[in-house]
């Protein structure tokens, strides 16, 4: 039995850690220091590319040979670069197409912390979920993962848009990691997942029993993600955000929907992100006529993305599905009305009396266009949506701070079974 008062010692682990690759890095960095402001001490191990962390957050790197580096993806590692096992099963994977990260990371890290295990009470794992937690289970320290959501869900939704069999067989070959991933989940005691409709997610994915995943929230940063006073509107403007280029974001059904809604209005699409810089965006913009009306922002950092809501009249969420959605949690907290999926959590985050976004079909840039439009043609209602999406984000628990004090009453609760 462990002292409920005692500050832990944790061990973050993410394979993937800086903010601009997805959600996982913001998690990591907000909830990293939102657990030391509560008096515990976190030690981050990560891959590259590596996280941005707090000054009072240890942080230790794990390097991969880094084979998915933007600059350089796919690339061949010299002959000195492969220095061991893990090494050369990595380049190997990769060369057979599929992607080794999750596992080569778990099976570092646990030679890390297999010699360090006496420093922690506990690991939290980040989406990684390798079979190297399993080491980890084995020296005596409890594992507590985190699932965003199950990628088995990204793997069904590009199989089932892959355009030919060549396609589909290479993506099989890509997400292969996700079979490892629902065996490891299986076997730790406790998950957590981010909303509802993940937690639903998991537990049918990934056949886990229901008792052991519970909920805990996200956050969003509101002192950060606020109305800027002396920032213009820009009329028409329409903001979306793109971590990645899958067919899961919705980002082409987005360009879609703004071609659609340029015969009746003259708006703009701002994108935000990575996947703004993908062959799939540019494609569809060519197809669609649409040069000079959408704008590539590519990666930003987090004072340039408040700008940028600032400037924005309506915020786009065209996702075909979300585990969690933070930017629409931090549109929201800027003060933007959504024009919104109704997949995954969105309408969990947004709520559905239409108060703070309107959600339509998933893949439906008819309506995607038809929202956009009855917002951008109607300024009361922006500013009416828009205050009610602030109020929302600040008073339904979205902070960090909660987050944290959820997440280490779940450590708690594994602690006091071991």
């Amino acid at each position: 039995m462990t002292d409920s008062k005692r500050p832990l010692r944790i061990a973050l682990l993410t394979y993937r850690g800086h903010p601009h690759v997805g959600g996982q890095g913001v998690y990591v960095h907000y909830l990293s220091r939102a657990l030391v402001e509560l008096g515990h001490d976190v030690e981050v191990f990560s891959g590259q590319p590596y996280p941005e962390l707090d000054s009072a957050v240890s942080f230790t790197k794990v390097p991969s040979l880094d084979l998915y580096r933007p600059e350089d993806p796919f690339r061949r590692p010299s002959r000195g670069e492969l220095r061991g096992p893990t090494d050369l099963l990595e380049y190997a994977a990769m060369c057979a197409a599929s992607f080794p990260e999750p596992l080569t990371f778990s099976l570092r890290v646990a030679r890390l912390l297999a010699d360090r295990a006496d420093e922690f009470d506990l690991v939290h794992d980040n989406q990684c979920l390798g079979y190297g937690l399993f080491r980890l289970s084995r020296a005596g320290l409890p594992v507590v993962a985190t699932v965003h959501h199950p990628i088995s869900i990204d793997r069904r939704l590009e199989l089932a848009l892959a355009p030919n069999r060549k396609k589909r067989l290479a993506l099989r070959r890509w997400y292969g990691f996700t079979r490892m991933q629902g065996r490891v989940a299986r076997a730790l005691p406790r998950l957590l997942t981010v909303s509802e409709s993940a937690r639903d997610d998991v537990i049918r994915e990934l056949a886990v029993v229901p008792d052991r995943v519970a909920l805990v929230h996200n956050g969003v940063d509101t002192d950060l993600f606020r109305p800027l006073s002396g920032v213009a509107r820009r009329p028409g403007c329409v903001i979306t955000l793109a971590s990645s280029d899958a067919p899961m974001k919705g980002l082409v059904v987005g360009i879609e929907a703004l071609a659609k809604l340029r015969t009746e209005i003259d708006a703009e699409l701002v994108v935000v992100g990575k996947g703004g810089n993908g062959p799939a965006a540019r494609d569809a913009v060519r197809r669609f006529g649409l040069e000079g009306a959408v704008r590539f922002e590519g990666r930003v950092d987090s004072l340039r993305l408040v700008e940028l809501f600032a400037e924005a009249e309506v915020a786009l969420v065209p996702s075909l599905y979300e585990g969690f959605s933070l930017p629409a949690i931090e549109a929201m907290a800027c003060g933007l009305p959504l024009v919104a999926t109704n997949v995954g959590a969105l309408p969990e985050i947004a709520g559905t009396n239409g108060d703070t976004a309107l959600l339509v079909p998933p893949g439906d840039a008819g309506a995607l266009a038809g929202g956009l439009g009855r917002l951008l043609e109607d300024r009361s209602a922006r500013e009416r949506m828009g205050a009610a999406a602030r109020t929302r984000a600040r008073v339904r628990h979205f902070t960090w701070r909660e987050t944290a004090r959820a997440t280490v009453e779940e450590y708690r609760k594994v602690l006091e079974r071991c």
